[in-house]
C-alpha cells in the first residue's frame, strides 16, 4: 500500500508532467478550478487547485473532501502511483470503476485530452 508521502510525491510528477506538456494535453490542464484527490485507502484528500498547468496542493486532510471541488478525483493510493508512473491507464481505470473522476460537464470535455 502506498504511503501518503507517496501519494504526495506522485502529485508532485503528475503537476511536472503537465507543465512539460504540449498542445492539446497542455491546453486541457491550462485551466484554473479547485481540485481534491481521495486516496481511499489512507482515507486522506489532498486538496488544492489546477492553475497555469500545474496542481498545486495546499493541505491534506483526514477523510474525504470537507467541501465540494471543481474537479474531484478519488482512487486507492497504489493506484495513482501506479498511473503517474505509466504502470495504468487513467482511461481504463476510470471505465472500470478503479478511478472516479466528477467534474462540471465542460471540465470533463476539456479533461479528455488528458485521459
Amino acid at each position: 500500500m502506498a504511503t501518503m508521502a507517496e501519494c504526495r510525491s506522485a502529485l508532485d510528477r503528475l503537476s511536472d508532467n503537465l507543465t512539460g506538456a504540449e498542445g492539446d494535453v497542455r491546453s486541457a490542464a491550462d485551466l484554473d478550478r479547485s481540485l481534491s484527490c481521495h486516496i481511499k485507502d489512507l482515507d486522506v484528500t489532498f486538496t488544492g487547485r489546477l492553475k497555469d498547468g500545474r496542481i498545486q496542493v495546499h493541505d491534506t486532510v483526514e477523510g474525504p473532501p470537507r467541501e465540494k471541488a471543481q474537479i474531484r478525483l478519488a482512487m486507492t493510493g497504489d493506484d495513482l502511483v501506479a498511473m503517474v508512473d505509466g504502470e495504468l491507464n487513467f482511461a481504463k481505470a476510470w471505465g472500470s470503476g478503479r478511478v472516479r473522476l466528477e467534474a462540471g460537464f465542460r471540465d470533463l470535455l476539456k479533461l479528455r485530452s488528458l485521459l
